[in-house]
């Protein structure tokens, strides 16, 4: 049966409201520590408590509104690519037009180009959707429990679902919240000298969201970002930082700088390879996908479309053809008045027929790999700023290749500029496409129409795509960013992938680019291919996924580190599970999948709160209690609490289980006694 209500104005409206906030806190995080945070589930809960006050409302309808708001709250990762113009000197500012026509046009080719892939990566799939699966959970249960039963036994559960929801959301909102005081410590940290003159160190974040997606991701994806990481810090790390000068910096600066210079390229290539692998083993899958696109199509044609079921009815593929076909137009404008612009204006022709073909063809392969990586490590964790690194080396290549002797030296600049403004359309349509199928995944597992889903992803484009310009503009005024012209150090926003990306576009066109350091990585990524293609020939479930050792070595330890726990948790909490509670293992399963979910939505929450105070008071920490001198005991006091709150939490969940089975129990017999 149909839903009551699924794609509703009110539903449509709260979505867009959402959104203003999400995607500010989104923009300011993304400038400011080069991490994104996925709004799926702080906005499916938030829904779930503003809906609740009328009538006829479905989970559907609920579902349509985190989609709306997590589509923009996705699109502003465009901050990774976007102020790369403002720090080159080429953009002043960001033009309202632009910026918008950007961040539209991309995200529409994002959505359009997710819409053939869905049953090729997500209906016929088994990839995990950590996010996408804990979202709908949270839908679930915030639905079951809000709606009016005499079925004990479900209800109970119900409460204890929400319950442990509720109960993992207000554990991290509070140790944020004693984070941001810096009471606790925010993370664990060491660097030191290995030898005597290479340098080593790990950073052990305190984080309770990144330890549930950890939980989420499970065991061998956490494995493999382990072996990444004892890669990069094990050997890469203290390799390369023999080879720079020590006097000037401490070992925790040295180490920093290695793997931000050397090791994040490393992990590039790494990504790469396995960005490649995962296009050649979904080729299959993804014909099969836009076939039965096709099939649908036609079927609607013949007037055989209840031959479909509800929940297989995507946005027609001729609908499809046609969107993409109308969104080239605004792209060629963009381009030609860019060209014009910019000193190239003799070479308008060649340059925006070129580049509008590139984008098409591209942002569909992009598409593929991002929506590939989201399902298998979540959209929060989802290496974006690693695809817009192999994105622009491509642009960047291309472009000197076909335009770099007509451009000599000074005038390389037009052409930098040219291919970051370029690469923020592709970069645009990967930012939706990561989180676009996570939103499907929940959508399939809440019973979701797809296509009134994508018509609210569109919608959640188009919010995005109008919040962002200003938000930029007024971030870029009170705070400009590292490395602009005229920028404050002390105040500017580092916005370091914006940072690497513009470097490279100019490595690359000037030909100064460590390609050495791209070809190791993709000389490991192939090593980690052929390894996991040996692993899956076994009889075991053992597995070693290329990407996530190309992200051990990509993202920083202070990620890292806490994601392989949460995974190694996970791990130990299904096995005890398995071996305590016998038939009980999956309902004990299914409550750390939502314990993990409300720890991630607590966090989510709290930063989005945090974000706006930072913003409009200017103060960097403006919740300090304390001083730098507490420092040591606050390592000591957040290491404890970390740890015993997390104990705390898997031991209350086992008992909770067990309660609330015993107390269906004893309903059961007290039912059948009555009878009796």
């Amino acid at each position: 049966m149909a839903p009551q209500s699924e794609l509703t104005l009110r539903g449509i409206v709260i979505g867009i409201f959402i959104t203003l906030i999400f995607t500010a806190a989104n923009i300011y995080f993304g400038l400011k520590a080069g991490l994104t945070f996925a709004t799926s589930i702080p906005a499916a809960v938030i829904s779930m408590a503003v809906l609740r006050k009328f009538q006829h409302v479905t989970i559907q309808e609920n579902n349509i509104v985190q989609t709306v708001a997590s589509a923009a709250g996705t699109l502003s990762a465009i901050v990774f690519v976007l102020p790369g113009l403002i720090m080159i000197g080429w953009w002043q500012d960001f033009p309202f037009w632009m910026t918008f026509g950007i961040c539209l046009t991309g995200g529409v080719l994002g959505v359009m180009y997710t819409i053939p892939l869905r049953r090729a990566l997500v209906t016929n799939s088994d990839l995990p959707y950590p996010e996408g699966v804990a979202c709908a959970e949270v839908l679930k249960v915030g639905t079951e429990t809000g709606r009016s039963g005499n079925d004990e036994g479900n209800h109970s559960i119900g409460r204890i679902g929400l319950r442990v929801v509720i109960v993992g959301s207000i554990s991290s909102a509070v140790f944020a919240v004693i984070v941001a005081t810096r009471l606790f410590a925010a993370s664990v940290s060491h660097y030191f000298n290995v030898g005597t003159r290479s340098v080593t160190g790990f950073d052990f974040s305190l984080s309770l969201a990144l330890f549930a997606v950890g939980h989420l991701v499970g065991l061998w994806v956490g494995l493999a970002m382990l072996v990444g990481a004892l890669v990069g810090w094990g050997w890469a790390v203290p390799h390369y930082s023999t080879l720079l000068d020590v006097a000037n910096g401490s070992a925790a600066q040295l180490a920093q700088a290695v793997w931000s210079e050397k090791v994040r390229f490393l992990g590039a290539g790494t990504i790469g390879v396995a960005a490649v692998w995962a296009l050649v083993k979904l080729a299959r899958p993804v014909i099969s996908g836009l076939q039965n696109a096709w099939r649908s199509t036609r079927m609607r044609k013949a007037r055989h479309g209840d031959a479909l079921p509800r929940t297989e009815c995507d946005i027609p593929i001729s609908i499809v053809s046609l969107v993409i076909a109308i969104t080239i137009v605004p792209i060629i404008w963009l381009l030609m008045d860019f060209v014009r612009t910019s000193g190239l204006h003799a070479h308008v022709m060649p340059l925006v027929a070129g580049t509008t073909l590139f984008i098409l063809l591209i942002t569909i392969l992009v598409a593929a790999v991002c929506g590939y990586m989201a399902g298998l490590i979540g959209s929060s964790n989802s290496p974006l700023s690693g695809i817009g690194i192999l994105v622009i080396i491509v642009v960047s290549l291309l472009l000197m290749l076909g335009f770099g002797h007509l451009y000599p030296g000074d005038e390389a600049q037009a052409l930098v500029a040219y291919a970051l403004f370029a690469t923020s359309i592709i970069f645009a349509g990967a930012t939706i496409a990561n989180d676009n199928l996570q939103d499907l995944k929940t959508g399939q597992l809440v019973d979701a129409t797809p296509w009134k889903q994508q018509v609210a992803l569109v919608i959640g484009v188009v919010a995005g795509a109008i919040i962002i310009p200003p938000v930029l503009d007024l971030l870029r005024e009170a705070y400009s960013f590292v490395g602009a012209p005229g920028a404050e150090p002390t105040r500017a926003l580092p916005a370091p992938q914006a940072d690497l990306i513009s470097t490279l576009a100019q490595g690359v066109i000037e030909n100064s680019v460590a390609w050495n350091l791209l070809g190791i990585g993709a000389l490991i990524g192939v090593t980690a291919v052929v390894i996991d293609e040996l692993l899956a020939r076994t009889q075991t479930a053992t597995r070693l996924p290329p990407l996530g050792v190309g992200l051990g070595m990509y993202l920083p330890t202070s990620t890292t580190l806490i994601v392989v726990s949460g995974a190694l948790a996970d791990a130990v909490f299904n096995h005890c599970a398995e071996c305590k509670s016998g038939p009980r293992a999956d309902t004990i399963k299914q409550l750390g999948v939502l314990l993990a979910s409300g720890m991630i939505v607590g966090e989510s929450l709290i930063g989005v709160v945090l974000a706006a105070i930072i913003t409009f008071s200017g103060r960097d920490a403006p919740l300090t209690l304390v001083d730098d001198e507490f420092a040591k005991t606050s390592l000591w006091l957040g290491g404890i609490a970390f740890m015993l709150l997390l104990a705390a939490l898997y031991y209350w969940i086992m008992r909770m289980e067990s309660q609330a089975t015993n107390q269906n129990e004893h309903s059961i017999t007290s039912s059948v006694n009555v009878q009796e």
